[in-house]
């Protein structure tokens, strides 16, 4: 099983999986090519593989491969609609690549907005996006504007919920105290190789291990706070399942190595599984395109780790033992 504790999202979605299919590969690269039908085809295929191994939350970003993503996604749907019906769709936005205005940046203006979720209702062929998910903060943004345009997007029924993408605590307070509707979501990196607030906690009151960061407390609060942690890089970007020229992650992989044949299962599922284990019920995004690394990864769902190889993972990943 994928560990024994309920999971935020449940609250609004019960039938949530947990784990998210990152969509970011979607669409054929990120070049200037034109959408083809096989990439719809591929779309289409990951979709159903990822619907028979029970995993039904979707994620995408109106910047993936420059909107070719959404668009070769919401193509599938267009062909099969009824996949609609058993799948949550989040989206996200933000994030501007450089143009003829501007260099790379963040814009939460009540316009870009606005234009993002038409933009992606469009493309992913949705009357409504299940979770709308703001993609990483903007320090400029006015907040009260945000509020009303968030306001505005739900009575309209184009969203349905708010969430947030690689924001701290501070953060999430700040927002939430101007946005009526509750903050349902926030996707942040972490994996066996990153993982902040762990470090945080694990450095509490210990002077030789002082540990800073904006993320201190986040497991604790998303708890309290009913907010689903959702982890993008969850798989350290392939780290942990190669050679390395770091001692340290080739002393991980081969802990990985040992795990994976103790509990019969594949290294990316072990990978996964420290996540999952805590008890904060993490949602693991995925997002590779390979049918058989999906399958890999979906294996996580029969692993629970035991207390100590949960810990001697840590250890590992450490370099050292615990203080």
């Amino acid at each position: 099983m994928l560990g024994s504790q309920p999971f935020p999202l449940q609250t609004h979605f019960p039938t949530a999986s947990r784990m998210v299919y990152g969509c970011m590969g979607l669409g054929g690269g990120w070049n200037d090519n034109a959408l083809t039908k096989n990439d719809i085809h591929q779309a289409q295929a990951l979709i159903e593989q990822c619907l028979a191994n029970g995993v039904n939350v979707f994620d995408h970003a109106d910047i993936y491969t420059f909107g070719k993503a959404e668009q070769a996604f919401g193509n599938a749907l267009k062909h099969n609609y009824t996949l609609r019906e058993q799948m949550l769709i989040q989206t996200k936005c933000g994030i501007r690549f450089a143009d003829e205005t501007g260099v790379k940046r963040y814009d939460f203006s009540p316009e870009y907005i606005t234009a993002c979720v038409e933009q992606s209702l469009q493309q992913l062929h949705i009357e409504q996006i299940d979770v709308f998910i703001l993609h990483r903060p903007d320090v400029l943004a006015d907040l009260s504007d945000v509020a009303r345009t968030i306001e505005t997007l739900q009575q309209a029924g184009k969203i349905k919920h708010l969430g947030v993408s690689n924001m701290s605590v501070p953060q999430l307070q700040h927002l939430q105290q101007y946005v009526s509707t509750p903050i349902v979501v926030n996707q942040i990196e972490m994996s066996l190789a990153h993982h902040p607030m762990l470090d945080a906690a694990i450095a509490t009151n210990i002077a030789t291990e002082a540990v800073q960061n904006g993320f201190a407390g986040l497991l604790e609060y998303a708890a309290m706070h009913n907010i689903q942690l959702q982890a993008w890089g969850s798989l350290a970007q392939g780290r942990f399942q190669q050679a390395s020229q770091s001692p340290t992650d080739n002393a991980v992989s081969d802990l990985v190595t040992e795990l994976a044949h103790a509990y019969n299962t594949t290294k990316a599922a072990i990978i996964l599984a420290f996540l999952t284990r805590l008890p904060q019920g993490i949602q693991p995004v995925i997002g590779t395109t390979n049918p058989q690394r999906m399958q890999d990864c979906f294996a996580v769902h029969n692993v629970h780790l035991s207390h100590a190889d949960w810990y001697a993972l840590l250890t590992a990943v450490r370099g050292s033992e615990v203080p």
